[in-house]
């Protein structure tokens, strides 16, 4: 064994250790927090769930790389009496309750209903100043994921308990994917690895800072866009600057290219559909007096549309030959499928609605505007129906505004009970 692989075995034990220092004893008061209908989380519970989500945003794992993570939730469903299964790649898992699994038992009437959470961090400095701050330089959890993980950690913890007083009638899965924030995403090896065999229907949230706490957006149809990534090289001969006219003047051949490649698309396609390049990277020579002979281009490819989704790569190659040649540039272009939109079926988001209402009330929901963020939720879409919901996470009373993937994200953290409720009341509604 490596010393790589002695120091996160190590660390995966303490991890097993602290996680069980939540609640000690086996499964403290789960009795008290089975929840009919109307009921909310007890004080134990909700406390507990807090703390989970601090100690995973204290330290966040890159995609694929979440060892620490995974083994906190294992740990905590474990002690639950349940039968978590760690995913091929590594990290993620997944836990059935109401099959038999776990000694949950209970015959179901309904499909399986899936709970997804994604488990990963991003790669950006945490620049809050909360005891809670990312213990990890240049990682934090400026997405939300700690939250939703804890929100399906929470609702498995009061399933579980509902099937072994036989009151659950469906079976539930529980997803915690790693690597969302990895084109094309953890969710397509998820599949691969058969996360979706027997499931009727996948349920997802995601941490929305412009929604209140205590409410959610919903929105049927789509509700993110497609992402892909886009790399352009570009090539051509060089020379001095004096005389252009004997070389590629590619600086020129690359601006072409970052202007007019979105301007052609916008004539190719229907305008309704949203797909747009947008440029973020772009590199060439190295002297004032030099044309060089290479140059580097890369973006993303956002699309509102499914259909148009599926021709963009075509339609984007085109474009990019066309002005790289009319320039006498010779183009290379390494398109990066990514995702599609997450598209809401309508009678999970129906089941989301009554859920929050039967809960929160008729008050607690709205509507929501489609997001050009991608998610790879959607991949999941593409073989069973769900939804995923907006989860308010902005303190009432708040008028900043504030976004995803900033350094300085953070959420009520009364979102975490509203994601539990909402949940358990899916499944339970179902």
């Amino acid at each position: 064994m490596s010393p790589e692989t002695d120091s996160v075995t190590a660390e995966a034990e303490a991890v097993t250790a602290q996680a069980q220092a939540f609640a000690p004893g086996a499964a403290p008061g789960l009795s008290a927090i089975a929840l009919a209908l109307p009921g909310r989380l007890s004080e134990e519970l909700r406390a507990e769930l807090i703390a989970f989500r601090r100690d995973i945003h204290m330290h966040p794992e890159l995609g694929n790389r979440e060892v620490r993570t995974t083994a906190a939730i294992k740990a905590r469903l474990e002690q639950a009496g349940l039968t978590p299964r760690v995913l091929p790649t590594g990290t993620g898992l997944i836990c059935d309750i109401g099959t038999g699994d776990g000694g949950t038992g209970g015959a179901a009437t309904l499909p399986m209903l899936a709970l997804r959470a994604d488990i990963d961090a991003l790669p950006i400095p945490d620049t809050k100043t909360v005891p809670y701050r990312s213990t990890v330089p240049d990682r934090a959890h400026a997405c939300g994921h700690d939250v939703h993980t804890t929100v399906v950690l929470g609702a498995g913890l009061v399933l579980a308990e509902l099937a072994r007083e036989g009151r659950l009638p469906r079976p539930v899965r529980l997803l915690f994917q790693p690597a969302e924030e990895v084109l094309p995403g953890g969710a397509p090896d998820a599949v691969e690895a058969g996360v979706l065999e027997g499931v009727g229907r996948i349920l997802a949230l995601h941490c929305d800072p412009k929604v209140d706490v205590g409410r959610i957006g919903l929105r049927t149809g789509a509700i993110t866009s497609a992402c892909d990534r886009l790399e352009v090289s570009l090539d051509g001969a060089g020379g001095h600057t004096a005389r252009p006219h004997l070389t590629t003047d590619l600086v020129t051949a690359a601006a072409k290219v970052i202007t007019e490649v979105p301007a052609v698309l916008s004539r190719r396609v229907d305008t309704r559909s949203g797909l747009a390049v947008t440029w973020g990277r772009v590199e060439s020579g190295h002297a004032c007096n030099v044309i060089p002979q290479h140059a580097e281009l890369s973006g993303t490819v956002r699309c509102l549309d499914l259909p148009a989704w599926r021709e963009a790569p075509d339609l984007v190659h085109a474009a990019v030959d066309e002005i790289a040649t009319l320039h006498g540039a010779k183009s290379e272009i390494n398109y990066v499928r990514g995702v599609p939109p997450v598209v809401n079926e309508g009678s999970s988001v129906e089941l989301l609605r009554r859920a929050m209402e039967t809960r929160r009330g008729s008050y607690a929901v709205e509507g929501t505007e489609q997001s050009l963020g991608g998610e790879d939720f959607s991949w999941y879409l593409e073989r069973v129906p769900g939804a995923m919901a907006r989860l308010g996470v902005r303190r009432i009373g708040d008028t900043a505004r504030r976004d995803l993937h900033c350094g300085d994200f953070d959420v009520d953290e009364g979102a975490i009970e509203v994601g539990v409720e909402l949940f358990t009341a899916a499944a339970l509604l179902g």
